[in-house]
């Protein structure tokens, strides 16, 4: 009997040799990333090529990472909105995605959702950290703060504000920005809406209460706010509609909240009401879309292109796609890494290449030749022929632009470094993740 117990306890003793050092090494391995992650913070947002890479080898990874018990694992999301907000529930549908992608249950992740803008988003991450999360990742730009505040106090916790842009220069190796790049889906949806509109055009279905004193076929857009995220995207979704149309001009009004159903419908009312034919939208809800299936239904011609999600359940003649970020690609990224100790990128921005932005699938009221149009395009940006913001494409004041900043060091919100311009085109997301381009391009006018 003694001998089975000294035998029992000489086996334990190697198992808790085994375990520190296990320890010892998971720590040493976090510590050499996190001098990594610091040293990579100047560089420009990360490569495809490294995001393929990781991405794809997530399951065999996490394999290996099971020997570091999954089930202690944690990821904390502190979340804008819920899954009633198309954005959020966006976010929510890739973090799912990837727990499954790496192993994973819902048992590893913290929910917090509708958390504001506010000292609330500090608290939830703090909680998110005590409760043993090893990555949280907050999704509005204004929780950018008060995620970095809390990045500080627990450097041995990773934590990402997604979209936005303060991480290169905070320099911190446990904060991280990333953002899809998601002006390339809007183009594609812009030449999705150019394709209805020539098909209208030709069908003789555009009156001159569609077009401004000079002509020009009007378009309406819905945005949240007069930031360089909106400012982007609409240009990008202006002008993919502009590579079919040539003679078209855009509206742009404001709702001043990211999510509000019925500021998006009023405000796509009125665009409707002052004879626009397409309404896109950089706005939470499934507003804009009703509103123009709604006025379709009563006879008024008019379209819809919306965002984050699939339209067609609440307007199923109007919608005709949405640009859509899939956030599971950078998810699966981060919690792969994390989980093996390993360092990833302080500023991430990926497209069409990797897969984490597409468009939705076509509605019935698309034009025909519109999937070969959309698959064109792909082919061709994934190819790095066709450049969204090419100088050739637009001007400003009348005139080609040949020089521009991307980065904003003081906080005013206004690019005074890292010239973005190369090449004939600008690079956006090439210097943070964040959308940059904040150009105010002819052919656009913002009502408010």
């Amino acid at each position: 009997m003694k001998k089975i117990i000294a035998l029992l306890l000489a086996v334990l003793m190697v198992f808790a040799l085994v375990a520190c050092a296990s320890s010892k090494t998971t720590e040493t391995t976090t510590d050499t990333s996190a001098a990594a992650s610091s040293a990579a913070a100047s560089t420009p947002a990360t490569s495809s090529a490294a995001t393929s890479a990781a991405t794809s080898s997530a399951a065999s990874s996490s394999a290996a990472a099971s020997t570091a018990s999954t089930s202690d694992f944690k990821v904390g999301a502190v979340l804008v909105g819920d899954e009633n907000e198309g954005y959020t529930y966006a976010h929510i549908l890739g973090l799912k995605t990837a727990l499954t992608n790496c192993g994973l249950t819902e048992d590893n992740i913290i929910w917090k959702y509708s958390i504001g803008e506010t000292e609330a988003c500090y608290d939830a991450c703090v909680d998110c950290a005590e409760s043993g999360c090893k990555l949280i990742v907050t999704n509005s730009y204004g929780h950018q703060s008060y995620c970095k505040q809390a990045a500080e106090e627990y450097p041995d916790i990773q934590f990402v504000a997604m979209t936005g842009d303060t991480a290169k220069a905070d320099g911190l190796a446990n904060f991280h920005n990333a953002f899809t790049k998601i002006y390339e889906a809007r183009y594609v949806g812009g030449i999705v809406a150019g394709m209805k509109l020539q098909e209208l055009i030709d069908a003789g279905k555009i009156t001159d209460k569609n077009k401004d004193a000079s002509g020009n076929i009007k378009i309406g857009y819905v945005g949240a706010y007069p930031y360089a995220e909106v400012v982007s995207g609409y240009t990008a979704f202006f002008l993919g509609i502009r590579s079919i149309v040539k003679n078209v001009s855009m509206e742009v009004q404001y709702t001043n909240s990211w999510f509000d159903i019925t500021a998006e419908s009023e405000a796509a009312t009125a665009l409707i009401g002052d004879g626009c034919v397409i309404i896109g939208q950089h706005a939470d809800s499934t507003g804009a879309p009703s509103a123009c299936e709604a006025a379709l239904k009563a006879g008024t011609t008019v379209y819809s292109v919306g965002y984050n999600v699939d339209m067609l359940s609440v307007a199923p003649t109007a919608a005709l796609t949405s640009p859509t970020n899939e956030w599971q690609v950078f998810y699966t990224y981060a919690i792969n890494a994390v989980m093996n100790g390993q360092t990833f990128d302080t500023n991430w921005a990926e497209g069409f290449e990797t897969g984490a932005v597409a468009i939705t699938p076509l509605g019935t009221s698309c034009a025909k030749g519109t999937q070969e149009a959309v698959d064109k395009a792909i082919e061709d940006i994934k190819a790095d022929k066709l450049h969204v913001f090419d100088t050739t494409t637009f001007t400003v004041g009348g005139k080609e632009v040949t020089n521009a900043f991307a980065t904003d060091t003081n906080g005013d919100f206004t690019p005074d470094a890292d010239e973005a311009i190369i090449d004939g085109y600008y690079h956006e997301s090439y210097f943070q993740s964040a959308p940059s381009f904040s150009l105010r391009i002819d052919g656009i006018t913002e009502l408010n």
